[in-house]
């Protein structure tokens, strides 16, 4: 048994090579090949890669397969190392093709990258693989003894379900006396054998007889099928029932309702009583299947609808009915029934996605291939055609590229920030009347590409900070959107490199880079710094990465953090400020300027001066806003020589800060000239805009100025002390003062406080002046001047001293040319100064007390 097997199994291989090399070459535009059925697991069919051009090495990668519907059996398989089709499992044809005829197995072939499609078609050749087989193993016919020689009995036809050669070719019968066989040819090409009487039969002798019927089929090898026939003798009814017609056709719509009349059958028989009554009834070897779908009324031949119908499953129905009388010895009588079935628009087409790439980008050219849709109507004609079209308004179309076949590709660019999706409607419409339609929705989402920069909310940030602010305190925050999403929208801010006054900006400013949120590193100064702008960069995580600039101008606010600085006068040796006014000075006589400077801006920098005390307010008052010291009136002998005046400076701040400065005034009948603390001192601009700066250089003009006029002192006192004992001192007598004798001042005195001395060219000796009884009583003053106090603004004042008595002749200690040039240019009072109101009902209330007496002074 092993060796028949391997040697059908050789048969079959040369078979299915032979189908192979006779299979014509494919129709344009798709494959076809030949297979034989029943090949086992991983039999080959075709080289699909070598036959379709296709790289086999790129097979895996782009997904090379076969694309079958949904819950389909996978017969045929593609090996994607080397391109080969071959059998994935066992092909029964009989049970894939249940219709005769060619057996079909339509493939869908799908490659990607790109996407191509290709169609192939593999028939699926029979081989004898089933036998010959009859409805029953014994059959029983009933032959009445007064049958006539050559007299035919049909028997029942066996059934294979295999196709051409392989299906049943002849029949044969045993050798026997009584009965040939004959075989007939239907108009379907099918076989059938009937019993043909050879000699006449007598009951009496032999009442039954025993043949065995043998089907063939036309197959290599030949397989038969048995079937026993026992033939019994009856008595005569020697008429049996004859149909009008040797066979039916009928047409009925496959939507017939159950119980439609499908056909009424008509027989007759020549006999009477029970040999004349005809049944009706299927023969034996009518499929399960036409039992399922019709029935036949036994008395009165109607053939019956009995399950529905459905064209697209089979569009034809063949039934074998029989008629046979009740008589003794009946004989049955057979004949065709062929129902037609007519389609009716009765199936919707059926839309399947075959392959989706989806997302797309939305950087995809016009004619990308998204999808690939096949439709498919079961129905015929023009009921099964089928159009196929999307929705309006969508940037998508349908290309046919095979017979209910589509293609959807792109008709334009994508804008996944416009419209992040599309919901595609595909609607199939057949052709039949009323036509059927089957709408499909497609969601093709857009996958996003780094196609847009970050945009920031403002075009530019104005930022004001308060100065003195607290190291890592927030001071504003940016933000910028991108319309991109995930990671091409992510965004990461930074600042951009630079350098602030000479430091880089990352020590003034940082930024977190996921918030946007910006903080003061370190703690502002209005005076150091006012303004500054920083750029502010956003980027987002993208390939390639996009970015955007902003510019962020921050204003630093000023604060009264700095109280004012007084700069005029300036004290000497840290002791109060001194100042000499003469007693003849009239109303309105500048004493000085107080001057001082506020780092500060604004109303913190506006500075008002204020009389805060004062010896006597009724004498001197200062303007409020130029700091201006003058008399409000003129000096009495009552009033004291040393006037103390305590003047305050303070700025516009809330809360306003404040300086003093103490001022000791001392009354003299004449001025010397001598170096004023309210001389002008000015500050460069970019000094007295920065507070610590200011202070740093006060100090240290403070610091050289005191040693400077230390050294002055000292070598002043030294030549004084040489000159006293060359010339054996200097005398004084009241009520006159000789700082050199023989010399007298003018009678005109001083007048003012503008002294200027010339000596002469070459002079080594000290320059004196002798200032006339013009002064306070009890006092002389003598100035000297060194030979160096030309190019010096520093003046001395020293007490006179009496003369002394060995004095022999004073005009010899100095010549007419050693006098003192003394400028004879008085100061004029400011007749257009007003005093301060506050200080003019004090003013008013003085000069009513001592108008009287001073009339009289002056009138004396």
């Amino acid at each position: 048994m092993g060796t028949g097997a391997r040697f059908g199994r050789g048969q079959l291989f040369l078979r299915s090579l032979l189908f192979l090399l006779l299979a014509g070459p494919p129709a344009r535009g798709q494959l076809r090949y030949a297979v034989p059925e029943e090949l086992e697991h991983g039999a080959f069919v075709a080289n699909l890669g070598e036959d379709l051009g296709l790289d086999v090495s790129t097979l895996s990668a782009r997904r090379f397969r076969i694309v079958s519907r949904a819950g389909a059996r996978q017969h045929l398989e593609v090996n994607l190392e080397n391109g080969i089709l071959f059998v994935n499992e066992r092909i029964d044809r009989e049970e894939v093709c249940e219709a005769g005829g060619t057996c079909l197995l339509h493939l869908q072939l799908l490659v990607e990258s790109p996407l191509e499609l290709y169609r192939v078609e593999v028939e699926v050749l029979d081989i004898n693989d089933h036998a010959p087989t009859f409805p029953w193993q014994e059959y029983v016919l009933e032959v009445a003894e007064s049958a006539v020689l050559g007299a035919r009995f049909p028997l029942e036809s066996a059934q294979d379900p295999d196709v051409g050669t392989n299906s049943v070719h002849t029949y044969r019968l045993s050798p026997n006396g009584f009965f040939s066989l004959e075989v007939q040819t239907r108009s379907d090409a099918s076989k059938f054998a009937e019993l043909v009487l050879e000699r006449a039969l007598d009951r009496e002798q032999q009442r039954v007889h025993r043949v065995l019927l043998t089907a063939l089929d036309g197959g290599v090898p030949e397989r038969s099928g048995t079937a026993h026939i026992l033939v019994t003798v009856l008595d005569a009814n020697d008429n049996v029932p004859a149909f009008d017609q040797p066979s039916y056709g009928v047409s009925l719509p496959e939507d017939a309702p159950p119980g439609t009349l499908v056909i009424q059958l008509n027989a007759t028989d020549l006999d009477e009583g029970p040999n004349g009554e005809i049944e009706y009834s299927f023969s034996g070897h009518a499929p399960p299947r036409v039992r399922e779908l019709f029935h036949i009324e036994p008395r009165s031949g109607q053939v019956l609808l009995k399950g529905r119908l459905d064209y697209e499953r089979a569009s034809l129905h063949e039934l074998y009915v029989q008629a046979k009388d009740r008589g003794p010895s009946a004989v049955a009588v057979h004949c065709r029934v062929l129902v037609h079935l007519l389609d009716v628009n009765d199936n919707a087409p059926e839309v399947t996605l075959t392959s989706v790439s989806t997302p797309v980008l939305e950087d995809a050219p016009p004619g990308t291939v998204i999808a690939v849709i096949s439709v498919l109507d079961r129905d015929s004609g023009d009921n099964g055609r089928v159009s196929c079209e999307v929705g309006p308004n969508v940037p998508f179309e349908l290309r046919s590229s095979f017979r209910n076949y589509y293609t959807l590709v792109t008709t334009q660019a994508l804008d996944r920030e416009v419209v992040p999706e599309y919901n595609v409607s595909i609607t199939a419409r057949d052709m039949g009347s009323p036509a059927l339609l089957t709408r499909s929705t497609l969601t093709i989402p857009v996958s996003d590409v780094n196609d847009n920069a970050p945009r920031f909310l403002q075009p530019s940030y104005s930022v004001y900070v308060m100065e003195n602010n607290a190291p890592g305190a927030s001071i504003c925050s940016v933000s910028a959107l991108d319309p991109d999403c995930q990671q091409n929208a992510y965004l990461s801010y930074s600042i951009a490199d630079g350098h602030i006054h000479g430091m880089p900006v990352g020590t003034y400013v940082s930024i977190n880079s996921d918030s946007g949120h910006m903080y003061a590193l370190r703690s502002l100064d209005y005076e150091q710094i006012r303004s500054f702008q920083i750029q502010v960069q956003a980027q987002d995580a993208g390939f390639p990465p996009l970015s955007a600039n902003v510019t962020v101008h921050i204003f630093v606010l000023d604060q009264n953090d700095n109280a004012p600085v007084i700069i005029s006068p300036m004290p000497r040796n840290g002791s109060v400020a001194t100042e000499l006014v003469p007693r003849s000075a009239r109303p309105g006589y500048l004493v000085g300027t107080v001057s001082a400077v506020d780092a500060d801006a604004g109303l913190n920098s506006r500075l008002s001066y204020q009389l805060l005390q004062a010896t006597d307010f009724t004498l001197f008052s200062v303007a409020p806003d130029t700091g201006e010291l003058r008399t409000l009136r003129s000096f009495l002998e009552q009033d004291a020589s040393r006037q103390q005046l305590v003047v305050q400076v303070r700025d516009g701040g809330q809360p306003a800060l404040s300086a003093t400065v103490s001022l000791l005034l001392s009354v003299v009948e004449t001025l010397p000239q001598t170096l004023s603390d309210f001389s002008e001192f000015s500050l460069p601009p970019e000094v007295s805009s920065s507070s610590p700066l200011t202070l740093y250089l006060l100090v240290s003009l403070g610091s050289i100025s005191f040693t400077f006029l230390l050294a002055i002192l000292i070598l002043t006192a030294i030549r004084c002390r040489g000159e006293r004992r060359s010339r054996q001192g200097d005398s004084c007598s009241p009520p006159r003062c000789h700082c050199c004798p023989g010399s007298r001042p003018s009678s005109d005195g001083l007048k003012t406080s503008n002294l200027t001395a010339q000596p002469p060219a070459g002079t080594s000796a000290a320059t004196c002046l002798d200032v006339p009884a013009g002064g306070p009583p009890g006092y002389c003053y003598k100035v000297c001047l060194g030979p160096e106090s030309a190019q010096s603004d520093f003046m001395f004042l020293k007490p006179c001293s009496p003369p002394r008595n060995n004095e022999k002749d004073p005009g010899k200690r100095s010549r007419p040319d050693q006098h003192l040039q003394v400028s004879k240019e008085a100061k004029q009072p400011n007749t257009d100064w007003q005093p301060p109101s506050t200080q003019q009902l004090a003013l008013k209330r003085y000069q009513i007390q001592h108008w009287g007496s001073r009339g009289t002074r002056w009138k004396g």
